[in-house]
This record gives structure tokens, C-alpha cells and sequence, in this order.
């Protein structure tokens, strides 16, 4: 199946390219990186199953490890081109995009070196047409559920490549966003999805065995999901606040500095982005672990259900937020539309519990994490106007250090004292 969809996708982007009259470079350079790097698309759906595998034998390193080979292989393939006084940008975009490619085998070869000594794989699949049966059925709401943000990054990447693809106006008006808005937009994405990546999918990834098995047994699935909730929150909602307060400085960092990096106006921009995807950061992560406890107890419908009409939510705030924020306002589209899938998945699990998912317990270990959250955000504030640090971009880099340093022991000593549990549940082994 994915082998027909790879092969029909190279023949959409081949005929585009052939109907393509070459007058816009960019454009024909887009769709011939998108063919070369299409191959990574069932690569890394196989490595995604190989995964699971190893998860359902309780084996979450192997899996957690493998994006590392893909970072690898790009910072190689870049790295001769970040080294050189002229380096050819499209060669360098080429070289990359194989390597991703290159790195989606290696991903899958990983998994099933890993998965060795667990399984032993059989040619007769007699046994297995029941059960892939039932997750047919299921297949479909589930990749919906799971993929609202990848679902409203892919809009919001084809509402910011329109200046691209088709050019500067629309219906004969001019369009609020230009080239740039895409490579902005993808840029500060990975700054936002660095903590949501590492921690907030971590919990959700780690819980969800533990929510399957406990599907029974109603105490014990409540109680793991109300331990899922706090950690996911007492881990989102200081990075949002963290990503707020240094926005500026960690964009000039990373894709400021002269050179080949993001003029001034563009690192202002960034962070303008940023500003956008950094206060839901929190309800990324909840999100995840809400739909994880539907598809623990078999409702694979009704995280769907309101998954759709959040991506609906999305495209209308698309639509109207442009005009007046250009690309930050595709992320502001996100969050809002974040925050209030959380609201409904929370109102719709009590058909699951039959009790609130956030009884007064919960919702008292939240207000905790939101009063150690304040304490950081003050601690950052006084600090970073205490730095007498110059506005360049060693001064960012030494700000950043600074607040990210203060911030992360204020809020970790406010949390001990305050006694809170999730920084034990995060800290010891079992």
C-alpha cells in the first residue's frame, strides 16, 4: 500500500514538473527535493510499526535513539557546506535530502536489530489476518486523532509556500505572506517541537502500555491517566512559559549571526512565531496523552471526531489571521485550536471514567505547577534585566544561558519545596 502511494506521488510531482514552464526556480527546485526525499515516507512508517513492536515489550530506548541517526547524517551532509566560503545551496539541499533518505534505512535496520532477540518473524500471515483486520478499521480515525498538529503544520506549510508555488497575489489581492514566510515558519516549528518532541510525546509514548493494560480496570486506568495529565503539564507548561520569555534571544541564537543565517528582520519574525506556538506547548503534550487513553479503551472515534473539527478550527483562523499577523498568525491558529481540542477531549473522556479526569487532587497538583511555573517566570524576568549583556549575538547566547540556567533551578527548587510528585515520578527509576 505505501509502495502505491510512493509510486503515485512521483508521478503527480513528475507530471508538475513537466507542466512546470521553468520560469520560477524555487518552485521546480521544491518539487524535485520532495521526489528525491518521497522514499522517506514509508521508510520511516516502517520504522514508526517497528517501533511499536518494541514498545509492546516494553523497549522504549531503541526507538527514542533512532532519530538520532537521521540528525546524524543531515549534520554530516551539511557540514561540508557550512564549512565552505561558497557553498552551493542547491547541491547542499540535494546532498541533504539524500541523506534523510539514507537515514529512513538505517532507521528501519536499526528497529530490527533491536527486535532480534523479541520476535522471531515467520512468513504465514494466516494468523495475523484478524487482528490487522480490526486495526484497519481503526487505522484510519486513529492517524486523524494522532495527526491534528501534523495535519495543521501540513496546512499551514501550504497556506505559507503559496507565495512559491503560485505567487506574490491571490484572487488578484496581495497576499500577506512572501517567500520567506514557509522557511520561517518550518524554522521556529523545531523550536516548539524540541520539548513537546523529547518530553511531552515521551510521557504520552511511555503511559499508553500502561493505559491498555489498566482499560479493565477502571480505578487503576483513571489513576494512570490523572499521573499522565500532571507530569505531561508540570513538564509543558514551564517550557511554554520558558520559550515565551526567551523567544528573542533563542531565535537570534539559533538562526541569527551574520553569515547565511536570518537577517534581524527575519530573527524578529521568527520570534514572532514563536509567540504563537509556545503558549499551547502544554496542550501539545495533554493532547497527546488524552487520545492515547480513548485508543486504550478502544474509542478510536470519538478523538477523531473532534480532531477534524479542530483542523476545521484551524483553517478558518488561518484564513482570517494572516491578514493581520502574516506567518505568525498560522501559529496562533495552532494553539488556539491545541488548547480547545484539549477542553473537548477532556469533557468527552468522563464517558470513559465515569468520573472527572480532573478531580480536585488533580487539578490542586496543577495549580502547584503553575505556581512554580510564576516563581521561574519571575526569576527569568529579574535576571535577564540584570544582565548588562550587549544586543548582539554573544550577548543573546549569554542571556539564553543565563535565564534557561536560572529558570531550570528556580523552578525544580520551587517544585522540591512545595513537595510536588511529578519531580520524583521524574526523577527516580521506577
Amino acid at each position: 500500500m505505501t509502495g502505491g502511494l510512493l509510486i503515485v506521488g512521483e508521478l503527480l510531482l513528475l507530471g508538475l514538473l513537466l507542466l512546470s514552464d521553468g520560469a520560477d526556480a524555487n518552485r521546480d527546485l521544491s518539487f524535485r527535493l520532495i521526489m528525491v526525499m518521497l522514499p522517506f515516507m514509508p521508510l520511516v512508517c516502517v520504522a514508526a510499526i517497528l517501533g511499536g513492536v518494541l514498545q509492546t515489550h516494553q523497549r522504549f530506548g531503541p526507538t527514542a535513539a533512532a532519530p538520532i541517526i537521521l540528525n546524524v547524517l543531515v549534520i554530516a551532509a551539511a557540514l561540508p557546506f557550512l564549512l565552505s566560503d561558497s557553498p552551493d545551496r542547491v547541491t547542499a539541499a540535494y546532498w541533504i535530502g539524500a541523506a534523510a533518505v539514507v537515514a529512513g534505512v538505517l532507521q528501519v535496520g536499526w528497529s530490527l536489530l533491536a527486535l532480534r532477540p523479541l520476535v522471531r518473524w515467520r512468513r504465514g500471515v494466516s494468523d495475523a489476518a484478524a487482528p490487522m483486520r480490526r486495526l484497519m478499521r481503526r487505522f484510519l480515525p486513529v492517524v486523524i486523532g494522532m495527526g491534528t498538529i501534523q495535519l495543521n503544520a501540513f496546512f499551514d506549510t501550504l497556506i505559507a509556500m503559496w507565495p512559491v508555488w503560485v505567487g506574490p497575489t491571490i484572487f488578484g489581492v496581495v497576499y500577506p505572506l512572501d517567500s520567506s514566510s514557509n522557511a520561517i515558519l518550518a524554522f521556529t516549528q523545531r523550536l516548539y517541537q524540541f520539548p513537546l518532541g523529547v518530553f511531552g510525546i515521551a510521557v504520552a509514548t511511555a503511559i499508553f502500555p500502561l493505559l491498555s493494560r489498566h482499560a479493565g480496570e477502571p480505578h487503576h486506568f483513571l489513576a494512570t491517566l490523572r499521573r499522565g495529565l500532571r507530569l505531561s503539564f508540570f513538564i509543558g507548561l514551564p517550557a511554554s512559559v520558558g520559550l515565551l520569555l526567551v523567544r528573542h534571544d533563542l531565535t537570534t541564537v539559533m538562526y541569527g549571526g551574520g553569515g547565511s543565517a536570518f537577517s534581524e528582520s527575519g530573527t524578529a519574525r521568527a520570534a514572532a512565531v514563536l509567540l504563537g506556538y509556545a503558549p499551547a506547548v502544554w496542550a501539545y503534550s495533554l493532547n497527546h496523552v488524552a487520545t492515547r487513553a480513548f485508543y486504550a479503551a478502544g474509542d478510536t472515534r470519538t478523538p477523531m471526531r473532534i480532531a477534524l473539527w479542530m483542523v476545521a478550527v484551524n483553517l478558518a483562523c488561518n484564513c482570517l489571521f494572516i491578514w493581520e499577523l502574516g506567518e505568525a498568525g498560522l501559529a496562533w491558529s495552532t494553539s488556539i485550536s491545541a488548547v480547545l481540542q484539549l477542553v473537548l477531549l477532556t469533557r468527552a473522556s468522563r464517558r470513559l471514567t465515569q468520573s472527572p479526569s480532573l478531580d480536585r487532587e488533580t487539578l490542586g497538583a496543577l495549580a502547584l505547577t503553575l505556581g512554580s511555573t510564576l516563581v521561574m517566570a519571575v526569576a527569568v524576568v529579574l535576571v535577564r534585566s540584570a544582565v548588562p549583556l550587549p544586543p548582539t549575538w554573544l550577548g543573546s547566547l549569554g542571556r539564553l544561558g543565563v535565564a534557561v540556567g536560572v529558570g531550570g533551578c528556580v523552578f525544580f527548587a520551587t517544585a522540591e519545596v512545595s513537595r510536588q510528585h511529578e519531580l520524583r515520578w521524574l526523577t527516580r527509576r521506577r
